[in-house]
């Protein structure tokens, strides 16, 4: 439940901002140039935060770091609607955005080392909980900003459930604590040159699992440098790509439809069937795929059903514009595949933390470039064919680097360990 309650934060600052955009600039005067910034802080400040996320949890340990982000979510959140302009509008949402890109590094660190025996099934819980994140703030800034008064009670009500849920998060730091009594940091990984264990970042003894409780100490402290495994690299770019065709999908699904003659309504009750198919996809995909060690079957379907919605928007795009979203939807599944696979390709929770750091740091990034990018393009043919065309081109890359990622094998494995000289903080440079 607390890791469901933390998933429910991480996108909520981003989903219900654009909803209530226009009253914002209204406002406060903001431009459209202001305007567009702030819809690319959420990627870059995921992908530049997330690659430094690895030597916070360090320092802090996982609880304590979740504990600082959903701080900062909270706090971020509640004073960007208390600010008088601008600026100040962008520092604080910012200051929300650097909470979530280290809780979205973090929690599937969480995730690994509690539920050890059942990664897939609860990647599926937590990244169903995201999608909900997605839709539910989404849906209701509008109501709640009309019902009390405006945008900024529309948008600083989400700071309420990123503040309650750091109650659970606070209870099992301080049990932990009290379990392990006065005495030297190290084992939250706060001494020079120390390593997160499976041990270290577990949760109390009353919720831990057995096997992690009995896992080999010598592969739990196992040093590896993530960054020179091509698995690692393979499964940034699987992760970027997905998450670029998403940020794609979101900002420009519905105008590609209505150019192809759908009414605005229409189009954007179909973007919002595209996106919430998230939901029960989330909680299939990553149950199905870690029963097996190999998941290529998974991303060969997806990418097929990616293929097929990009052919159908090209070629007759306002001929059956339902059945091309569904598709497109499906397609999106590459999100919760990508999820259970950073749990399942790493053995240790230093091996997650360091892989689900570089993964989403480096492939946040690559995600930013795709509405800017689709968009000029879109500008300089008055079309939408080239767009499209680029999209499906980039399932090129994307399909290879999901293969090698989804092919048997780990990150921090046997075939994977290191050098003995290595230097063991390594395991944190991602």
């Amino acid at each position: 439940m607390t890791l469901l309650l933390t998933a429910l934060n991480l996108r909520g600052a981003v989903s219900s901002v654009g909803p209530v955009l226009r009253d914002v600039q209204l406002d406060l005067g903001m431009s459209d140039s202001v305007a567009g910034v702030l819809t690319m802080l959420p990627a870059i400040a995921f992908g530049l935060v997330g690659l430094l996320t690895a030597r916070i949890g360090r320092r802090l340990g996982t609880e304590r770091a979740l504990i600082v982000a959903l701080a900062s979510i909270g706090v971020g959140l509640l004073v960007r609607v208390l600010v008088p302009g601008v600026g100040l509008l962008l520092v604080t949402s910012l200051l929300a955005l650097i909470g979530i890109a280290i809780a979205n590094v973090l929690v599937p660190v969480a995730v690994k080392s509690w539920f050890p025996e059942d990664v897939g099934k609860m990647t599926g819980w937590y990244s169903t909980a995201l999608t909900f994140g997605v839709a539910v703030p989404a849906a209701t800034t509008v109501p709640i900003a009309e019902a009390f008064g405006g945008w900024r009670v529309g948008l600083g009500v989400w700071a309420l459930p990123a503040l309650l849920a750091l109650l659970p998060w606070a209870l099992i730091a301080r049990s932990r604590r009290d379990r392990r009594g006065p005495g030297p940091r190290a084992a939250d990984g706060a001494g020079s040159g120390a390593s997160v264990t499976a041990a270290t970042a577990s949760p109390p003894a009353a919720t831990a699992s057995p096997s992690a409780a009995t896992a080999s100490p010598s592969a739990a402290t196992a040093p590896v440098a993530v960054h020179r495994q091509l698995r690692a690299w393979a499964l940034t770019v699987f992760f970027g790509l997905q998450a670029l065709e998403a940020y794609t999908t979101m900002g420009w699904l519905p105008a590609i439809l209505q150019d192809a003659g759908v009414a605005p309504t229409e189009a954007g009750v179909m973007l919002a069937v595209t996106m919430g198919l998230g939901a029960p996809i989330s909680l299939i995909i990553p149950r199905l795929a870690a029963r097996s060690p190999d998941q290529r079957p998974w991303v060969v379907g997806l990418t097929a059903m990616s293929v097929a919605a990009y052919v159908g928007l090209i070629v007759a795009p306002g001929s059956a514009p339902w059945v091309w979203s569904v598709l497109l939807g499906l397609g999106l599944g590459a999100f919760p595949l990508a999820l259970v696979l950073i749990g399942l390709r790493a053995e240790t929770s230093a091996g997650t933390v360091a892989l689900s750091s570089l993964v989403q740091g480096v492939g946040y990034l690559i995600a930013a470039a795709g509405p800017v990018t689709i968009g000029v393009l879109h500008e300089r043919t008055g079309g939408w064919v080239l767009p499209l065309l680029v999209l499906m081109g980039l399932l090129v890359p994307k399909f290879i680097a999901g293969l090698i990622a989804a092919a048997p094998g780990t990150v921090d494995g046997p075939r994977s360990e290191p050098d003995a000289d290595q230097d063991d903080d390594a395991v944190w440079n991602g």
